[in-house]
């Protein structure tokens, strides 16, 4: 279930967490292979957590470029890709969004009960962009863009997603037996929550503590 070096071949690989550099693993999948992208990349915001703790590549933006356009190049014609992103680095996300060929065609807003930090406003949200490679189908179910936040308490992952923020876009994006990837799958959020929906899933994480999280995880 859990190899460390990619597998190549007519298809990615399926159900497993894969430790490596993300443009370096989804240089080796074929193009074309995954149905829809679910991620959480560093907001490049220098992110330390209470207990010291700091996220890999949060300190540069220099590989957001070769990411996007990895991920393109990997996903689906037609198809979306769901990411969160730091709005304290605008013009070096769009920039990347743009260079990938990725068009915006959603915002997500997910408010917070609890303010996340203070400087000059109070921050208790977090953000999400729905990107698209092509022109994908219209859901048969629009999800919704704005989502309560459930708050995970960070025990996996400084900054841990719950899967229930995740899922309903999960549902709506993808088919059933899809395969949904997460390129910055920390500790598996969004892994487990395509499992649970009867998607496969890709989990790629640099990350060697993060990554053997995510794939305990996915064995429970």
């Amino acid at each position: 279930m859990s190899p460390l070096v990619p597998l190549r071949g007519s298809e990615a690989p399926r159900n497993t967490v894969i430790l490596g550099d993300c443009v370096k693993v989804m240089a080796t999948l074929p193009p074309g292979s995954v149905d829809l992208i679910v991620t959480d990349p560093p907001y490049a915001v220098r992110y330390r957590s209470r207990n010291g703790e700091r996220l890999l590549n949060d300190d540069r933006v220099d590989w957001l470029e070769p990411a996007y356009c990895s991920m393109a190049r990997v996903l689906h014609d037609d198809a979306l890709c769901l990411s969160f992103y730091g709005w304290h680095q605008p013009d070096a996300f769009t920039q990347a969004w743009k260079a990938a060929g990725l068009q915006v065609v959603g915002h997500l807003v997910f408010p917070k009960r609890y303010v996340s930090s203070t400087r000059y406003v109070a921050n208790s949200h977090e953000q999400a962009v729905l990107l698209a490679k092509g022109r994908p189908p219209l859901p048969r179910v629009p999800a919704r863009d704005i989502c309560r936040w459930h708050y995970t308490g960070n025990r996996r992952h400084p900054t841990e997603k719950s899967p229930q923020i995740l899922a309903p876009y999960i549902e709506a994006f993808s088919p059933e037996g899809g395969l949904v990837l997460d390129p910055f799958c920390g500790s598996g959020s969004t892994l487990r929550a395509a499992h649970d929906l009867g998607r496969d899933y890709l989990g790629i994480e640099m990350d060697p503590r993060h990554r053997e999280t995510a794939y305990r995880r996915m064995l429970a």
